[in-house]
């Protein structure tokens, strides 16, 4: 006769309640998209790569189409309050197989963000520490210690996580601005022109590589609904956590890419392709700022492999909690954490760490960069699908939403992000800086249909052999809430069963 499972837990059931408001939701979004090192890292890329001087008007664009997105993706998770954000959405938009698959794809994608931080980390600290303090150790060893403190921090509080990555982010915004001031009071010859944050500075050439590097560094804006359950007054909270956020950060990544293309005039190009690009956006302010600016973008960095550790760890405890993943990954610890989770998210790391060590890559080319982009590309790849359901979703169960928010923009955000993902295929060659038909350009991006497929069939096989948890899929608590209410359903009918027996 098979055991029965457990009943879940009540820690199980549920996240820490009632924990962030809207400046703790923006706090980790903000540290997700780690605004420092895209000014300092991602935008000298994009002027390298495209040979362009339209960066900023780039972002401008692609902020206007995330901010369309949002509009559908937000009234969805009014109505839907889940940590699975994206999974709980394409579950009850498109299908709950195409939900499964989509929840593969999204843990995929936040864990080789994540992980692929420590590419750059470990580096940068080893730099940071030689010529600060004279202490020489390898790479590897600074990034296993950034992964310890992640890993810890990882299992506190939520709220005091938000606590951290405030100060910090804060502090970051605050230098990227007084940089941006200090490149934009210093041009080049000729004088500062605007040219540059006009649509029309963009061109058909160039034009899919251009947009394709400007949407990976928004990628993060998108978190919010990931702390849904943990919000306070989660229906003001997370719509207004996004949107500010995602003003800030295009205000900021226009501003500072708009003020290197003043400061160096007509050399940014050539500067971002040399061997000064890592150091452009801080060499517009030497001394102090400039110092604290190297400072930061550690801390930046750190702050990101965070942010990104929490998100990924609250999609796998919701796939956990419904069983699609198993039910260990669905625990929480006594302070709310998923403990299980987040400590897995945190195997993973050590595995890439060493992975990269002992097959002796460049931690900066293969663990950061390709990892960055291949996150950042299956994060592009399920906003567009998350825009088809909310599509679908509200067409099905209308409620109050206007037909702007229900309909137009979900319809307009879905072709634009698939018209972007398309570019980012037909770009990928140039997003990883390596020759056209190289088999990476296939591995990489190919993950994620591998992930979808795995996640599909999954949910197949759940259907034929496990109806009551298939059922479940992308119902969050609600589905908690019912198992338990089922676990409670055959004790109860037992007293009348066995009282008809007797009778008998």
């Amino acid at each position: 006769m098979p055991r029965r499972s457990p009943a879940p837990s009540k820690v199980s059931e549920t996240l820490a309640r009632d924990r962030l408001g809207v400046t703790g939701v923006m706090f980790f979004i903000l540290a997700g998209v780690a605004p420092l090192t895209v000014t300092a890292g991602v935008v000298p890329t994009a002027y390298a790569v495209t040979g362009l001087t339209s960066v900023p008007a780039a972002f401008l664009v692609v902020a206007v189409v995330l901010a369309v997105f949002a509009v559908g993706y937000v009234a969805m998770a009014q109505r839907i309050p889940n940590a699975g954000a994206f999974y709980a959405f394409i579950s009850q938009g498109l299908s709950k197989p195409a939900g499964v698959g989509g929840a593969l794809v999204a843990v995929v994608a936040y864990n080789v963000l994540q992980v692929g931080l420590y590419g750059m980390i470990g580096p940068s600290l080893q730099s940071f520490a030689a010529d600060n303090f004279g202490l020489n150790a390898p790479w590897g060893v600074w990034a296993f210690g950034a992964w310890a403190v992640v890993t810890v921090l990882g299992l506190i509080r939520v709220d005091l996580s938000g606590h951290l990555l405030g100060v910090l982010s804060t502090i970051e915004l605050l230098v990227i601005i007084a940089l941006t001031v200090r490149g934009l009071a210093h041009p080049a010859a000729g004088g500062i022109s605007a040219a540059a944050l006009s649509p029309t500075s963009l061109h058909f050439a160039g034009l899919g590589a251009v947009l394709a590097v400007a949407v990976l560094g928004f990628t993060g804006f998108e978190q919010a609904p990931v702390f849904s359950e943990e919000a306070r007054d989660a229906k003001r909270t997370i719509p207004l956590a996004t949107f500010v956020s995602l003003a800030v950060i295009a205000v900021v990544y226009a501003g500072a890419s708009w003020a290197l293309d003043v400061h160096y005039g007509n050399q940014v190009v050539a500067t971002a392709q040399g061997p000064a690009s890592p150091t452009m956006l801080f060499a517009m302010a030497p001394g102090l700022l400039a110092s604290t600016a190297r400072t930061l973008f550690l801390t930046s960095l750190i702050a990101a492999a965070l942010a990104f550790h929490n998100a990924v760890g609250r999609y796998m405890w919701a796939l956990g909690r419904e069983r699609v993943l198993p039910a260990i990954m669905g625990t929480t610890g006594s302070n709310g954490v998923p403990k299980a989770a987040s400590g897995v998210q945190s195997l993973f790391g050590a595995v890439a760490i060493g992975l990269t060590l002992g097959l002796h890559w460049d931690p900066v080319a293969k663990l950061f960069f390709w990892g960055g982009t291949t996150g950042g590309f299956g994060i592009l790849l399920l906003l567009a699908a998350t825009s088809a359901a909310v599509v679908k979703y509200f067409a099905r169960t209308p409620g109050d939403e206007t037909v702007w928010r229900r309909l137009i923009a979900p319809v307009a955000s879905t072709v634009l992000l698939t018209v972007m993902a398309w570019l980012c295929v037909d770009h990928y060659d140039v997003l990883l800086n390596v020759p056209p038909g190289s088999l990476a350009t296939r591995v990489l991006p190919g993950l994620f249909a591998v992930a979808a497929v795995i996640g599909i069939g999954w949910a197949l096989v759940l259907r034929r052999r496990q109806p009551d948890a298939y059922e479940m899929i992308g119902l969050g608590g609600a589905a908690a809430l019912a198992r338990t209410a089922a676990s409670s359903t055959p004790s109860a009918a037992a007293k009348p069963a066995r009282a008809g027996r007797a009778a008998r």
